[in-house]
């Protein structure tokens, strides 16, 4: 059974095709000068993180910092664009440490562009939510067929973009 992370998390509430896609080992990333972007941002916004900060992985996730003396996981977003996946993914990591035995713990956002940061806990209503999230997420990645593409128009941006769309006609 493969493991749910926090990165499949948080494609549920994006894309769910690209959710399959990046489960099943087709990864665009790489294609993509947004994620780039996102990773420049990821590494210069916080320089003197090193020395207090780690970077953690859990459960197949890997969370950006983790605060150990504070119990505060860190992500950094580079646009608040997809907020609710990102907050789904932070609410996931805690779940994470929960079932590691590390109580207690809290998530930041972080979006140094937009100087900005959201607090967020865990509550029990999540944690089921997040239950029902990894059965579902679980359902849709076994499935033999990937599921159907958005609407053009919300996947211009998209590193699977012309995954999902080559050998379509333009229409004018």
């Amino acid at each position: 059974m493969m493991n749910i992370t926090g990165t499949l998390i948080g494609l549920y509430w994006i894309c769910k095709r690209e959710m399959w896609l990046h489960a099943n080992g087709v990864r665009m990333e790489h294609t993509s000068d947004l994620v780039t972007e996102g990773k420049l941002v990821h590494e210069s916004s916080y320089p003197n993180r090193a020395a207090r900060y780690e970077e953690v992985r859990v459960g197949g996730s890997v969370i950006d910092f983790y605060d150990p003396r504070e119990k505060v996981i860190h992500e950094i977003k580079k646009s608040s664009s997809k907020e609710n996946a990102h907050i789904w993914q932070v609410k996931y990591y805690i779940l994470l440490f929960e079932r590691e035995g590390i109580e207690n713990v809290k998530g930041v956002l972080e979006y140094p562009l937009l100087r900005e940061t959201l607090q967020i806990n865990l509550e029990d209503r999540d944690r089921k939510e997040l239950l029902e999230l990894e059965s579902e997420i679980r359902e849709i990645i076994e499935k033999e067929k990937c599921p159907p593409a958005l609407s053009k128009s919300k996947c211009t941006a998209c590193s699977y973009y012309e995954f999902c769309y080559a050998g379509e006609d333009e229409i004018s």
